[in-house]
């Protein structure tokens, strides 16, 4: 089995609606994404996914929120734009963009420096 992983970021504002802290405020994070697959069967060339697809992959779903108010945004204009959430969605948009014999282990959401969240299928 291999495992290959990119990260991104984006920039984005938002602010978490019925939250009791600070961050019921307006505020902005430069979100770091970091993702995962996994696969067994190698390509002609000896790869199991191009490196460069899969940041360009990434990079076509991060597109959508960058410099955004993400409570603006689909679907965060119906649910809170948190780690939680952000993860699972990019997961659940990336995973349709993948080859069927590519598995999506994780998607991770750094908040900060020191604060992730990953989010995996099961």
């Amino acid at each position: 089995m291999y495992t290959l992983t990119v990260k991104d970021h984006f920039d984005a504002a938002h602010a978490l609606i019925g939250y009791p802290g600070e961050c019921r405020n307006l505020h902005g994070h430069t979100w770091d994404i970091e993702v995962s697959i996994k696969g067994t069967q190698l390509d002609e060339v000896g790869i199991v996914y191009d490196f460069k697809a899969l940041k360009s992959d990434l990079k076509q779903i991060l597109d959508d929120y960058d410099h955004k108010y993400l409570n603006e945004v689909p679907p965060f204009n119906e649910i809170n734009a948190t780690a939680e959430n952000l993860a699972r969605i990019i997961y659940e948009q990336l995973v349709l963009l993948l080859p069927s014999h590519i598995e999506l282990a994780e998607v991770s959401v750094w908040e900060s420096p020191i604060a992730k969240l990953t989010y995996t299928k099961d």
